[in-house]
């Protein structure tokens, strides 16, 4: 599969793939930001992907990000397939849930981006689903 990339600062490396068993691409910071505590912070990840055709893209955190106090304000990011115009470059929301301010350094690979198939439904609304309730959201855990 072949995926159209665009690096905005040359100087930050290319993502890429630091294993052959590695299911995401590493992003990196473009600039220095500081994240202050208990706030939320946007760091712009140098890139504008246009994924694999059939494709959308997967933002989600590497698997270190908590070590700084970090995590993704909504858990993971889905960029959509048609989000990779010339000024649509891809960035992570982070918050930090520690309490001292966290300094991302240019160039530090926070995020990971996997390439995820695109599948769509046609929905057809119903009266009723035909099926049985299974009791509400955590219900399988109850005795």
């Amino acid at each position: 599969m072949e995926s159209h990339i665009k690096r905005i600062d040359k100087e930050v490396p290319l993502p890429e793939y630091k294993t052959t068993g590695a299911a995401g691409f590493d992003l990196s910071a473009r600039i220095e930001v500081i994240i202050v505590a208990k706030s939320v912070g946007y760091i712009p990840l140098n890139v504008t992907i246009k994924p694999p055709e059939g494709h959308f893209t997967l933002l989600v955190p590497r698997s270190s990000l908590h070590k700084l106090g970090l995590i993704p304000v909504n858990g993971v990011g889905i960029v959509d397939a048609d989000y990779c115009g010339d000024e649509d470059e891809y960035k992570a929301a982070l918050y930090n849930f520690s309490e001292s301010d966290v300094t991302i350094t240019k160039g530090e690979r926070i995020m990971q981006g996997v390439f995820t198939p695109l599948t769509r439904a046609q929905f057809i609304e119903v009266n009723e689903m035909g099926e049985p309730s299974r009791g509400g959201f955590g219900s399988t855990g109850q005795v």
